[in-house]
């Protein structure tokens, strides 16, 4: 009960999250939001997989599929722009 309780809790927090940036992205139209949109969208039905699997396993190979897909769309979201903040 209380593993639903916090699945629960991070599901709700990501599917917020997501809200937030596609906000943001329909203002400015930066496709850096986006992808952290759909990274949070992504982790958020992670999550809701997990709790409706008989066994729930963290460790499983799906979830760490999703996962790398995640941070992937986080890292390779836009370069370009990340490299002019560094510099």
């Amino acid at each position: 009960m209380t593993r639903g309780f916090l699945v629960g809790i991070i599901f709700t927090a990501s599917l917020t999250a997501s809200l937030f940036f596609l906000k943001f992205w329909r203002r400015t139209r930066d496709v850096l939001f986006l992808t952290f949109a759909l990274a949070f969208l992504i982790e958020a039905s992670n999550r809701v997989s997990l709790l409706f699997t008989e066994k729930p396993n963290d460790s499983g190979h799906w979830y760490y599929v999703a996962r790398i897909v995640r941070f992937s769309a986080d890292r390779g979201s836009n370069p370009e722009k990340l490299w002019q903040a560094i510099m």
